[in-house]
């Protein structure tokens, strides 16, 4: 899927929602005033009721990540010995916890709008999804394209469900958080490649268009 149509078919989509009557912002306040914290907490509490819920349909428990833990610059958790960076968000498999910086994402919530939050969080929670299942990659490209997969059909089962509102121009938003995320190369064997702007957007736009199960 190319970067243009990636772009269209996530427009199409919230487009369609919009015209179904769900026209007010990504937003648990129906002014669309949340805080960023406010961002914070639904994206987190709505992105582990959907797993929640979708492993329960698949005869499995999910489990609650241990904590969710907000930092500042490099003054956070360690994981596997590695320390924590700034201008990140991570998920660790040991103590299953995602940490992330915190004034980082704020600035991309003031910049980019609320939903950079509604990328970053689930596409974290992803992670936390491919330990529970014990997912096995051969790259870690992989496993980060399936990352934004997983973030693209959960936020478009909270759009289609009620539990989250969307509006035309909060698909910029989500692109734009994708394409900023982006590797500036292609470069699939480096083993800390996540994948270009366009690969991200277009395992988001799959995640969307399909669910998770089709990712």
């Amino acid at each position: 899927m190319n970067l243009v149509r990636a772009r269209l078919l996530v427009l199409a989509l919230v487009l369609l929602l919009a015209a179904c009557g769900d026209t007010r912002p990504v937003s648990r306040d129906v002014q669309g005033a949340d805080t960023f914290e406010d961002d914070l907490r639904t994206a987190r509490t709505l992105t582990e009721s959907f797993w929640a819920e979708f492993f329960d349909q698949q005869g499995m428990t999910y489990r609650p990540i241990a904590a969710f833990i907000p930092y500042s610059g490099s003054s956070g958790p360690s994981c596997g010995g590695e320390p924590s960076v700034p201008n990140n968000a991570f998920y660790c498999p040991e103590g299953h916890y995602i940490a992330f910086d915190r004034s980082w994402m704020e600035s991309l919530w003031n910049d980019m709008g609320d939903g950079s939050v509604y990328v970053i969080i689930p596409h974290e929670f992803g992670h936390a999804v491919q330990a529970q299942l014990r997912t096995g990659f051969e790259l870690n490209v992989q496993a980060e394209l399936q990352a934004d997969c997983y973030a693209g059909g959960t936020l478009s089962a909270l759009v289609r469900s009620g539990s989250l509102q969307a509006q035309p121009g909060d698909e910029d938003e989500l692109l734009t958080s994708l394409e900023a995320a982006g590797d500036p190369t292609d470069d699939w064997l480096n083993p800390a490649a996540h994948g270009t702007a366009e690969q991200r957007q277009s395992a988001f736009a799959d995640g969307y268009e399909g669910g998770v199960g089709g990712c």
